[in-house]
């Protein structure tokens, strides 16, 4: 696939009272067309400012944001609209005006770009369509649940016929039900449309369940990228492993003992491999702490177990879980 984004050492200073900070620092990723991509960060990690720098609502201090191979620095102001006009965005507010019905929602980048009034309604109701809300075109977003106002957002952000959807912590303010069906309303589109969508979030349940790739920033830094289910099963970063994987509040039984957390995925995941290192090995641990999840639709899971004391048991049964394909680390209490 093409790349649609391409950051090139790109850093952000903001100034305050005269002194200096740095909200971005050093980052070149690049996002590729048709694929869903997550930024993931903390809270002040970076990741808003990050997003603004694709549709130039940020300017870079150093480094290059290419879009579809052109440098935004380089754009001219009407250029630049054009290129705007092409990337919708999303946010956790929705932002919808509320004086204003359902459709004249939608319609209003239409409206903005002088599009006739019939082809403005004709489209609304297309995207309407689209996020099961054709009922409700008539209806003011002040008689809309949070969920229903994210579709308008969403059919509103469509609108327009964009090559790229930046979603700026758009399921934050909902619940974990209507999260989900946010998520799953933004994959359909994604399928169908074959439309890039930029996913900026601090929950990773976020990413996990419909992200293809995702970047982690920490404190201004990009500190790992790579496809979600590799940074999920074996996260290199100290950033990516606090977002991946819950602390650990064990210490060993006794001073000898070893904690190791070992990671399964696809069909590991149904495989009673504890069960089965007594049976090959003889060998017996003792779980501390265990959890599964989907990922992009494939069972994975953690588990931290006790190892026996003596040391020569403990190279037993880090070699057997080894052959059998799980990701293991040593773990510390944090």
């Amino acid at each position: 696939m093409k790349n649609i984004f391409e950051l090139e050492h790109v850093s952000k200073q903001f100034k305050n009272d005269g002194r200096e900070c740095w909200a971005l620092r050093d980052i070149s990723l690049s996002i590729q067309e048709g694929e869903i991509f997550g930024i993931i960060g903390m809270s002040g990690a970076g990741k808003s400012t990050l997003v603004r720098t694709l549709n130039r609502l940020e300017e870079v201090s150093k480094g290059t944001v290419k879009f579809c191979g052109k440098d935004l620095s380089d754009l001219a102001p009407r250029e630049l609209r054009k290129v705007r006009h092409s990337i919708s965005m999303i946010f956790q507010s929705f932002n919808l005006l509320q004086q204003r019905t359902v459709i004249q929602n939608v319609e209003q980048p239409l409206c903005i770009a002088g599009v006739s009034k019939s082809e403005r309604k004709r489209t609304a109701r297309k995207m309407l369509e689209i996020v099961d809300l054709s009922d409700k075109e008539n209806i003011y977003p002040t008689r809309l649940s949070g969920g229903q106002r994210q579709r308008v957002a969403i059919a509103r952000a469509l609108a327009s016929n964009p090559k790229v959807l930046l979603c700026d912590e758009a399921t934050s303010a909902l619940d974990p039900k209507i999260t989900g069906e946010i998520l799953d309303l933004l994959k359909k589109i994604n399928q169908e449309q074959k439309l890039t969508i930029v996913i900026i979030t601090h929950e990773m349940a976020v990413v996990e369940k419909i992200c293809d790739r995702v970047a982690i920033i920490d404190h201004g830094h990009l500190a790992e990228i790579g496809e979600v289910k590799e940074v999920f099963r074996s996260p290199k970063s100290k950033a990516a492993k606090k977002l991946v994987f819950p602390g650990n509040p064990f210490d060993p039984s006794r001073p000898n003992k070893k904690l190791i957390r070992i990671v399964f995925d696809g069909l590991a995941a149904s495989e009673p491999f504890i069960a089965n290192l007594v049976e090959t090995t003889g060998k017996k641990v003792n779980i501390l702490s265990a959890n599964t999840k989907s990922v992009g639709g494939i069972g994975y899971g953690q588990m931290i177990l006790e190892l026996p004391e003596l040391e020569e048991e403990q190279h037993i049964i880090v070699d057997y879980f080894s052959q059998s394909g799980l990701s293991i680390s040593e773990v510390r209490k944090e």
